[in-house]
Formats: C-alpha cells, sequence, structure tokens
C-alpha cells in the first residue's frame, strides 16, 4: 500500500512516500481504507521535531482521516465492512477521564497515523461518520472539531447567550465559531487578518478584531461586552495571549488552553486569582464526546470549513501551506 513515514523530525523534506504491507486487523479491531486525511498544527509540530511528546521513529503520520471499513477483525460487534467510519485522535479513550495509556494512543505519534490507504484501527478507536458529510469533511473532525467541543461543551457549558471569543481562523477556532453559533452565543474572533476577519464574520462571529491594529484587543473585547468580558476564550496561542485572555474574560470566566502557538512566556497565577479564572487544559477528547458531537453536527447539518484539498501525492505541500498559515479552516489531503 502507499503510506507516507517521518524519517527524521528535521522538516517536511523528512516526509517520504514508501510502499509499506496492508496491514491486517486483530481482536477488536478493523481495517479501514482511508479516503482523506486533515492537518492539524500537531502533524507540522512532530515534522519539525517541536512535539511536546515522544513519537515512533518512523512514524506514519497525521491524526485525523476517514473512510471505509473493509475487514472486521475478531470480536468486533459496532461496524461492519462497508461502514463509512472517522478515526479517533486517541484510540485508547472510550469515556471518562484519560487513563495513563491515553496519550501513547494517539495517532500519528505514539502510533502510526492515517495517512496512508490502508490502516488498522480500534472499534473502540472509531466513530461512524455522519451522513451528511463526505469523507474529507469527516476527516476534518477528530482533533480541531473534538478539541474545539470538548473545550466549549464538556469545559465551557456552552449555552444561549453566552459570549465567546476565539483567536484566529485556524480549525479549532473555526469549529468553535461553529458550534457556538450553533448553541446561540455571540461570538468574538481575533485575527491579524481583515479579510479572515470579514470571512469569519460571513460565517458567523459577531464582531471581529485585529490583533495587530489592536494590540490591546483583550480590553477590546471587554468593551464589546458593555465593560462585563466574554464569558469564555478558547485560548490556541498559548503563554503568549495568556495575559491577554485573562484580561478579556469577565470575573468567573473560562479559558480553555489548548495551543502554544505563540511560544512561552512566564504566567502570573495572581491574575487568575485576581479573576477568579477556570483554566482547563483541553487535550482532543474521547470517543463518547466524538459520537455527542456527531449527534450535534448531524442534526444542525453542520458543515466543516475547508481551506483547501491537496492530492495524496502533494501531502508535503499541504504541509508547506498549513506552515505559510495562509489557510482559514482545515487543510485536507485525498486519496
Amino acid at each position: 500500500m502507499r503510506a507516507y513515514q517521518l524519517t527524521a523530525r528535521t522538516g517536511v523534506d523528512a516526509l517520504k512516500a514508501v510502499d509499506l504491507p496492508t496491514p491486517k486487523p486483530g481482536r477488536g479491531q478493523v481495517l479501514v481504507k482511508v479516503s482523506a486525511c486533515a492537518l492539524n498544527y500537531r502533524d507540522l509540530a512532530i515534522a519539525t521535531g517541536r512535539y511536546r511528546s515522544p513519537t515512533r521513529a518512523n512514524v506514519i503520520p497525521l491524526s485525523d482521516g476517514a473512510g471505509e471499513v473493509i475487514e472486521a477483525g475478531p470480536d468486533v460487534r459496532g461496524v461492519r465492512a462497508g461502514d463509512r467510519v472517522t478515526g479517533c485522535f486517541f484510540q485508547r479513550w472510550q469515556g471518562g477521564e484519560a487513563g495513563p495509556d491515553t496519550q501513547a494512543s494517539a495517532l500519528g505519534g505514539g502510533v502510526d497515523g492515517m495517512l496512508a490507504e490502508y490502516v488498522v484501527l480500534e472499534e473502540e478507536g472509531l466513530v461512524k461518520t455522519p451522513g451528511h458529510l463526505t469523507d474529507e469533511e469527516a476527516a476534518t473532525l477528530p482533533c480541531a472539531a473534538l478539541t474545539a467541543w470538548h473545550a466549549l461543551v464538556e469545559h465551557g457549558g456552552l449555552t444561549p447567550g453566552k459570549t465567546i471569543l476565539v483567536q484566529g481562523t485556524g480549525g479549532v477556532s473555526m469549529f468553535a465559531l461553529q458550534f457556538a453559533r450553533m448553541a446561540g452565543a455571540t461570538v468574538i474572533a481575533t485575527s491579524s487578518s481583515d479579510a479572515k476577519l470579514a470571512r469569519a464574520l460571513a460565517l458567523g462571529a459577531t464582531h471581529g478584531i485585529n490583533y495587530r491594529s489592536t494590540p490591546d484587543w483583550d480590553k477590546a473585547a471587554v468593551e464589546l461586552t458593555g465593560g462585563r468580558g466574554v464569558d469564555q476564550v478558547v485560548e490556541v496561542g498559548g503563554p503568549g495571549t495568556f495575559a491577554r485572555s485573562l484580561g478579556a474574560i469577565r470575573t468567573g470566566g473560562k479559558i480553555s488552553l489548548i495551543g502554544v502557538l505563540s511560544g512561552m512566556a512566564e504566567i502570573n497565577p495572581g491574575l487568575i486569582l485576581a479573576k477568579r479564572a477556570s483554566v482547563q487544559g483541553i487535550s482532543v477528547g474521547s470517543t463518547q464526546m466524538f459520537e455527542a458531537m456527531n449527534r450535534a453536527i448531524s442534526a444542525n447539518g453542520l458543515k466543516p470549513v475547508i481551506d483547501r484539498v491537496f492530492p495524496f501525492a502533494r501531502a508535503a505541500d499541504a504541509y508547506r501551506h498549513l506552515e505559510s498559515a495562509a489557510h482559514f479552516g482545515k487543510i485536507v489531503i485525498a486519496m
């Protein structure tokens, strides 16, 4: 089968096309023919050696992908050949609190990922694909969408009337925007691009703040809420933007800490105390969360925002497009 492996951690050029034997499913596993994959910032961090967790040598990359079940191994009961399925980021996190082996089961890191013609997934590490989505659309869900869902619904208790601030226009932020609007919340989006802010407004954001022309975007967010502050920030910048996120929330507000895109910095715990803030680190989510999210996606007919689709032969170009930060929404690789 055709696949890609990361032969080093020196950048996108370490991504190599290879020919590997087609894997066989074991007990409780299924063989999936992959139709599409999607990229996340994590994939770029792994390729460049900046990812915080260990990854296996010559790993097949990418956590996100969707396709069709070809063969079910012994003791598989929930799916059968012909079912359209989407893989879960963590292959061993069915529900409840994450276990000690959860991180090691992350696709494209601790175990081989989705950038191959065929993959073997655990039955508990996949979900059925919503019928109204294409495989290219479904491939965008496992990391970015579920992270946004976990942040807003599981951590934030999303309800109508809340005000959510999303940072940037990448995958997590655009799914957060869509989920918040789906629930009747108000969304403030930030970006360094007025053109991207215009697209976020067209997608349903109520307000847009250009953080280049308005560096005190936290104060601007407070002004937009009549001096109260936002209920929750979906924080993808990390330590470099964290202090401003604290400035933007209301007293007792929440920050869902997801990314570290803006580098490292000192965090003053006194600011957290002063705002009586609830800060929660979010690491994707469980299979049960994924199933709940898919029910909401199906009920509302939600369609993921896809920036661009690359063919399998141009997988490295997809990485480079992600590295350029020119995208709006998700980047997909079609098989």
